[in-house]
């Protein structure tokens, strides 16, 4: 079911068992052949493609295209929501949908930038909720949930983890609006690098990659997409069912 397309009655009349999805993803550069909403258009065909499969067991909010994009904002087009912002409006549609009653939500997300604000806000609303039982609340990003390695999708992937406008998102991309990429024989390499791991570092996009995107899209291709995509939302599609299945009380799931 598509939040969007209900009326209220509707909504009001679903068990609050019902899984919500609510995708957030970002509009932010990807490089000089990408568009800038591509993260918004992958995540959107994902989550799309989850919802076909659960029909009216599972209720699938707008995408929230407005991301934590700040280490792209010397590059034209992008737009962000600054970090402190952005934890107030993830949170805000959370806190909605429990004041409405609902106890199994997924924040399903598609851009890098979101994860670390992701996680920081179902942290902290369970701590405000601490007094609800039965309630879920999650987030998670859709290339983590893959069930096999996303690199064995197909035979002539390069890559082997999720870059910026890479082989992968370009393949997926080259996929579902292939009308959107540039020439990928002008795009060189960037390669993926040690920024002092295992340590997290601070960066802005310039500090890695003055042209904007990193790892290889010159090997993208619109059937490694295909594959991609499949992987992607087989993954995405088994943690929902997992939601379903949950008993309402268990640590487990």
């Amino acid at each position: 079911m598509k939040l969007a397309e209900l009326k209220w009655p509707d909504v009001q009349a679903l068990s609050r068992d019902t899984p919500v999805i609510f995708p957030v993803a970002a509009l932010e550069q990807h490089g000089r052949h990408m568009p800038l909403f591509t993260d918004s258009l992958l995540l959107g065909e994902i989550a799309g493609r989850v919802e076909a499969q659960f029909s009216t067991r599972v209720l699938l909010a707008p995408l929230q295209w407005l991301g934590n994009s700040q280490h792209h904002l010397d590059f034209a087009g992008t737009m962000s929501a600054a970090p402190r912002t952005y934890l107030d409006l993830l949170a805000g549609q959370f806190e909605n949908f429990i004041a409405h009653g609902f106890r199994r939500l997924l924040m399903l997300n598609g851009h890098g930038g979101n994860d670390v604000p992701g996680k920081q806000v179902v942290y902290e609303l369970r701590q405000q909720h601490r007094a609800q039982p039965g309630l879920l609340l999650l987030f998670a990003t859709y290339w983590d949930l893959a069930l096999t390695a996303p690199a064995a999708a197909h035979a002539g992937l390069q890559q082997t983890r999720m870059g910026h406008a890479c082989e992968w998102e370009t393949s997926m991309l080259l996929q579902i609006a292939p009308q959107l990429v540039g020439d990928l024989a002008a795009v060189p390499p960037v390669e993926f690098g040690n920024a002092f791991e295992p340590a997290t570092r601070g960066w802005v996009m310039p500090d890695r990659s003055p042209p904007g995107h990193i790892g290889d899209a010159r090997h993208a291709t619109a059937e490694k997409g295909a594959a991609l995509l499949q992987v992607f939302t087989a993954g995405a599609a088994s943690l929902v069912q997992r939601m379903l299945q949950w008993d309402g009380s268990s640590w487990e799931g």
